[in-house]
């Protein structure tokens, strides 16, 4: 198999290192060319990151190209606006066998942008059918069941024609960035990864975002690595691990240890990459030195911290086998994944505390117990029968909503 982004990222977790990535983004060529140098040159083992824009994101390209004719400001890289040449003069003695760079998108319809970072020479991107629709977008899921389908037809042909291995990682793991249940989240990237694999991708990564609870994070990035083995059987893949992605602590200290926290989780699971969060994310949009800072303070914990080898699962957990349970149940409803995963949300085998996209049901919820972890508050039709208590054991009201999504926020900050 060629190396690619895949190969990168195994080559540095053999030497026993952890694969840092900034989120980056920026509209002009020459600040995202400079935020991508500087986080090549970071002292630390960095990936690069181009983060498109959220006109790009939802495939409003006229705007996209306004704002770039008139020199308005934009929350990301407009990349299929800039075009092929100014893309590959972009990476032009940044990207290389050192350094590979991944495109972050968020959209529900990735077919332009996989176009886009495809003619610029590129082979490595994110997202997912289920991840980047119901968080993101106000598409019905079956259309982007559909649209994730070619796009990733479109990147394993294409990539795979040019003589590379091109690279898809799930952000099945993240979708919606807390308060889900770490065994929903296990469950989800490993069905995405599967979803991919289906449609040609040979060389996936699997997310999950570090929640509320050390310990109950460390059985689910354990689940998930031994439920990929058992499940994604030829393909190449690895695990990565995102810093909290909920209400960020507003101190220095806070953010500091939150982050430190995640590469101490990636480490101790076996985790190959992890993609940071800086200081400023309670605030601003940070900038370039703010990310290498929190670069080289990840790649700085992750190597003060003792890595267990070789890289461990577990099958005991009480979230191995709730995920398990939510993955086997889903494929058993349809032979393609892609269907399958939509009878899932449709019957609520599948259903995301919290998420208000009208393909979501809704019914189940979850709360933060005495002891940190998150569980089932209400499990709604999920098929967990035998594993979690069926009954509505407990009403969340807005109060106790808020008060969880500030839970890490406050604990990291000193405030409880």
């Amino acid at each position: 198999m060629a190396a690619g982004f895949g190969g990168f990222v195994a080559d540095t977790a053999a030497s026993g290192e952890l694969v840092v990535q900034p989120r980056m983004g920026f509209g002009d060529v020459a600040t995202m060319r400079t935020g991508l140098l500087a986080t090549k040159r970071a002292r630390a083992a960095t990936a690069g990151t181009i983060t498109v824009d959220s006109y790009t994101r939802v495939g409003d390209l006229d705007s996209a190209a306004a704002a770039l004719a008139s020199g308005a400001a934009l929350n990301g890289y407009p990349l299929v606006s800039h075009g092929v040449a100014a893309n590959r003069g972009l990476l032009h003695g940044v990207r290389d066998a050192t350094f590979p760079v991944q495109v972050r998108h968020g959209s529900a319809n990735p077919g332009k942008i996989f176009e886009a970072l495809l003619d610029a020479g590129l082979d490595a991107t994110e997202g997912g059918p289920i991840s980047y629709c119901l968080p993101y977008s106000r598409i019905p899921l079956n259309q982007a069941v559909d649209h994730w389908a070619r796009g990733c037809e479109l990147l394993a042909t294409r990539g795979q024609a040019a003589g590379n291995e091109p690279h898809l990682e799930t952000f099945g793991g993240c979708v919606l960035g807390q308060l889900c249940p770490p065994s929903q989240l296990v469950a989800l990237s490993v069905l995405e990864g599967l979803f991919f694999q289906a449609y040609g991708l040979r060389d996936i990564s699997l997310s999950y975002a570090q929640q509320t609870s050390p310990e109950q994070d460390i059985e689910a990035v354990l689940a998930l690595r031994a439920l990929a083995g058992e499940f994604l059987a030829g393909v190449r893949w690895h695990v990565v691990v995102y810093a909290y992605m909920g209400v960020y602590p507003e101190t220095r200290r806070g953010a500091a240890s939150l982050l430190a926290a995640a590469a101490e989780l990636a480490v101790r699971t076996g985790a190959e990459r992890l993609i940071v969060k800086t200081e400023a994310e309670s605030q601003r949009i940070p900038t370039i030195e703010e990310n290498v800072a929190a670069l080289e303070l990840a790649g700085t914990a992750a190597r003060a911290t003792r890595p267990v080898t070789p890289p461990p699962s577990r099958t005991d957990s009480q979230v191995y086998a709730e995920a398990r349970r939510l993955v086997e149940a889903t494929l058993e409803l349809h032979p393609d994944v892609g269907r399958a995963l939509l009878r899932a949300f449709k019957l609520g085998y599948l259903d995301i505390p919290y998420c208000v996209h009208p393909d979501n049901r809704g019914a189940a919820r979850s709360h933060i117990d005495g002891d940190g972890a998150l569980r089932w508050a209400d499990v709604g039709a999920l098929p967990l029968d035998g594993l979690v208590e069926r009954r509505r054991s407990r009403p969340v009201g807005s109060a106790e909503l808020l008060d969880a999504l500030h839970y890490v926020q406050r604990r990291h900050d000193g405030q409880g």
